[in-house]
């Protein structure tokens, strides 16, 4: 995946506020943060503290001073601690296949989303199953990824999210193993 790209494809503009849920490593944050510029915020948001200390370190190397990180399960009412109706875009990225409470996060998504706003989708394709082209010792394809029945099919993330009040705007190809989603509010 390539998150210059998949930002572009959604448009931030300078000043906006933005939340990553699951952030990661922070592609997504980094790359955020370099497009809403100084007058805008990009909220990391994850559970694993180790992450968003990579995330804090990463931006004190680039000079980007509108990161705030936030540790959160995205599981529970209301973990981000944000305002209602105050975030202009949401990227939910990798982590829908590995939640047990699906429908939490969908809600906390909704709950800080401004009306109008947007949530990006990006989950593993279900499709097919992800494969290096060679495996490490025998030189057959080795799968990665997560495992094909734990991944959510955009059809049950299209419900998921609809069935919360967002209104499905358009799918987008972020890569080849995975599918992409966005929805208004």
């Amino acid at each position: 995946m390539n998150p210059g790209k998949i930002i572009d494809d959604l448009s931030l503009l300078p000043q906006m506020a933005v939340a990553d849920f699951g952030c990661g490593s922070g592609h997504y944050v980094i790359e955020a943060a370099r497009r809403v510029g100084k007058a805008g915020k990009v909220y990391a948001i994850d559970v694993q503290k180790e992450m968003l200390g990579y995330v804090r370190s990463q931006a004190a190397s680039e000079g980007l001073s509108n990161i705030e990180t936030i540790w959160a399960d995205l599981e529970l009412a209301e973990a981000s601690r944000l305002k209602n109706d105050s975030i202009d875009l949401i990227i939910i990225s990798n982590i829908l296949f590995q939640a047990e409470n699906k429908s939490q996060i969908a809600k906390e998504a909704h709950r800080i989303l401004k009306k109008g706003g947007k949530t990006a989708i990006i989950e593993w394709d279900i499709e097919k199953q992800s494969v290096l082209s060679e495996g490490e010792a025998s030189g057959e394809p080795k799968a990665f990824g997560p495992a094909m029945d734990a991944r959510i099919s955009p059809q049950a993330a299209k419900d998921l999210f609809v069935e919360i009040g967002f209104a499905f705007e358009k799918e987008f190809n972020p890569g080849d193993h995975h599918y992409g989603i966005v929805f208004r509010k």
